[in-house]
């Protein structure tokens, strides 16, 4: 199943049979405002040097300006866009995982066969924005998971509806499988077919031998 958000993701942290379906940050707008911080900071330092007077402690002044912009920038630039890029938001073919932290990491693996609800909310100024709230149901203790600032929220929500679906009905499907012993008619009405006969001619039982349960 292919999605328009894919982005890479560590092969070591999937399952052999398991496959990122989207992979998000958080919405861009939440960059926007370090951006625009970066901008201002860049003037007003250019700025603030520009109207250090002449003088023999013009090049310790204009350091010292420097120096704070540079201060400054740390905290309200390079902090948002670290907490931006070091925050994912992982959707898989059998879980969810949630990871954020720039030095401290916190992470959450959900199982979609735990998922029991699925919602999300947009305020009006986030539908203009395509942005929203999940939040994500779960059976057992310890709350709902709630991932904020999520690009296109709805299909997201709908995304991870589906794919709990999905593995809901693939952990109730029968799988077959050939037997070992390369002998097709294991269920024992001669007709090779591997459906056991019910005595009125309709094949509709799977005979023992070749059922199992597929392991998601």
């Amino acid at each position: 199943m292919g999605h328009p958000w894919g982005m890479p993701y560590p092969d070591k942290m999937l399952g052999d049979d398991e496959e990122v379906v989207c992979h998000l940050h958080p919405h861009w707008l939440t960059v926007f405002w370090p951006i625009v911080a970066f901008l201002v900071l860049v003037g007003a330092a250019s700025f603030g040097a520009a109207l250090v007077p002449d003088g023999e402690q013009q090049g310790l002044w204009r350091l010292v300006v420097v120096a704070v912009a540079v201060v400054l920038g740390l905290f309200l630039v390079a902090v948002p866009l670290l907490r931006w890029r070091t925050t994912h938001y992982v959707i898989t073919t059998h879980r969810l995982l949630h990871r954020t932290g720039v030095l401290s990491r916190l992470g959450r693996d959900i199982g979609l066969s735990r998922i029991t609800d699925v919602s999300y909310r947009q305020t009006l100024w986030e539908r203009l924005v395509r942005s929203g709230t999940v939040t994500v149901e779960t059976a057992g203790e310890g709350g709902p998971t709630v991932l904020t600032e999520i690009s296109d929220s709805e299909a997201v929500q709908q995304l991870l509806a589906q794919l709990v679906e999905d593995d809901g009905r693939r952990r109730r499907v029968v799988g077959w499988e050939e037997p070992e012993d390369g002998d097709e008619d294991d269920d024992g009405d001669g007709d090779g077919d591997g459906w056991a006969d019910r005595g009125d001619g309709d094949h509709r039982r799977p005979s023992r031998g070749r059922a199992r349960r597929w392991s998601g």
